[in-house]
């Protein structure tokens, strides 16, 4: 459809210009019509007309090579991409078959051989042009190492193992908190004992001064003796 547009634009360019040229020449008529604005006569408008004419039939000449090369560049990469996108869901496809050990092939013909086999199976990919699939099986084969390393069955472990890592650390967190609790509990009960102990001294040393000052009048004297807490009391002997 590009092509026979560009062709029809192409003759009616040519068709109009000639007929601009010949009229100039003296070899046609030039194009003759009666025209007004309003109560103005348009002389010549005829004329004007065919040379504009002509003018647009050749700028759209012009134009319409770079809008073609244009599309044509759009349509390509547009084929590309597409085709790109195929080379990535069936290198993916590949790949996950690697992984899974589908592959057991190891020379570079038989194990591209494999894949390209394993591509046309496939349910999505079998209708692929064979250039892509061979292009998606060499890139598959140039990444079985990674595969390899990568594997279902490896990566399961690592799951595993950062799984068991995991429980670990918190089974550890949890009895690291309990142990916070424990000292938090352990010092507060510590405080209060502490803040008893002080209040029974202060207690004691009250006492132990209104004994001081209780005993001498019943008749008692204190003796001062090494152990502070202990109060010997004797008894006054009477005066005859």
């Amino acid at each position: 459809m590009g092509q026979t547009l560009t062709v029809t634009v192409a003759v009616t360019a040519l068709a109009a210009i000639g007929a601009v040229a010949a009229a100039s020449l003296g070899l046609m008529p030039w194009l003759s019509l009666e025209a007004q604005f309003g109560e103005t006569a348009l002389p010549d408008f005829g004329v004007w007309l065919q040379v504009g004419a002509a003018l647009l039939a050749l700028i759209l000449l012009l134009y319409l090579p770079s809008c073609s090369r244009v599309s044509k560049l759009e349509g390509s990469h547009r084929r590309f991409h597409v085709g790109m996108d195929d080379v990535a869901r069936a290198y993916r496809s590949a790949h996950d078959a690697d992984r899974a050990g589908v592959f057991a092939l190891s020379g570079e013909f038989d194990a591209v051989r494999e894949r390209i086999t394993h591509l046309r199976q496939h349910p999505d990919l079998g209708g692929l042009e064979p250039e892509l699939l061979e292009l998606a099986a060499q890139m598959s084969l140039q990444s079985r190492d990674l595969a390899e390393v990568y594997s279902a069955e490896k990566v399961k472990r690592a799951r595993a193992f950062l799984e068991q890592r995991q429980q670990e650390a918190e089974t550890l967190s949890d009895q690291i908190s309990v142990a916070r609790r424990t000292c938090s509990e352990l010092r507060e009960w510590l405080t209060d004992v502490e803040t008893e102990e002080r209040e029974v001294s202060a207690e004691f040393s009250l006492l132990e001064r209104d004994l001081r000052d209780i005993l001498p009048l019943l008749g008692y004297e204190i003796e001062d003796g090494p152990q502070p807490n202990v109060v010997p009391i004797a008894k006054k002997e009477s005066k005859s």
